[in-house]
């Protein structure tokens, strides 16, 4: 079913390139990337890949953002990214959400050189739900565009849920009011600070989850891209599609 859907959506019309490769002015090994990242619609729960417990190396901070969804849901990049009427992947992405089994988180693209030799610096990524007892995002990671004699690229992400069946840790604070902290509260009396002066001194409580991060699924992979070819990299959960079309 998945196989089939994913053959539809990759018989796609060809895109108009940009005015400057209009032009005939592009430069030499230059590319137009582009990027499509979806979350599948499965119940975690039958997911036959269990990840709960498994050990995730630290997320590394790359100095340079693909597509971060902020808290507030602003976006950050730090490439010029192309409207998502310019992709050749824009049909791919309606129709895998269209049949009701994907969602599309993110749907992008850029132009760039990529000459031989070239090594790429990560590139972050944040998008899908927020989760605020964790303050990120559900996916998170990098991806990286390297070219040997061939472009290749690695894709690291994790994909994240808040476990409700996390313990969750007391702690406790102790709140003093402002009247307690005027200047001459604790020189007018020679009893407990602030008692004489209406002052308050208390212990509250709050609790917040131990750990409430679940893994649900990642992606580890690197692979080789041939230009002007549709690669599908994916886990139970998300997906990326990657489309390079080099620009003559």
């Amino acid at each position: 079913m998945i196989g089939a859907l994913l053959a539809a959506a990759f018989m796609l019309a060809p895109t108009v390139l940009m005015a400057q490769s209009q032009s005939g002015n592009a430069p030499r090994d230059y590319y137009r990337a582009e990027f499509i990242i979806l979350e599948r619609l499965v119940d975690p729960s039958g997911i036959e890949e269990k990840m709960a417990g498994k050990p995730v190396e630290p997320t590394i901070r790359p100095d340079k953002a693909l597509w971060v969804d902020q808290a507030d849901g602003r976006r950050q990049s730090d490439l010029q990214l192309v409207p998502q009427s310019e992709l050749h992947l824009n049909q791919a992405a309606r129709r895998l959400e269209n049949s009701g089994n994907y969602r599309v988180l993110a749907a992008t693209g850029w132009y760039q050189t990529f000459p031989p030799n070239y090594d790429g610096e990560p590139l972050e990524i944040a998008l899908g739900d927020w989760l605020p007892d964790a303050g990120q995002r559900a996916v998170e990671g990098h991806i990286t565009i390297d070219r040997q004699r061939f472009l290749h690229v690695g894709i690291h992400l994790n994909h994240w849920m808040i476990d409700e069946s996390t313990p969750r840790v007391r702690q406790v604070t102790q709140n003093v009011s402002e009247d307690a902290m005027e200047p001459d509260a604790s020189e007018a009396s020679d009893s407990w600070p602030g008692t004489e002066g209406g002052a308050s001194f208390g212990l509250s409580e709050a609790t917040t989850p131990a750990s409430p991060l679940q893994l649900v699924t990642w992606i580890r992979e690197t692979r080789r891209m041939r230009s002007e070819e549709i690669h599908f990299i994916d886990s139970p959960t998300i997906g990326v599609l990657v489309f390079f079309k080099r620009v003559e």
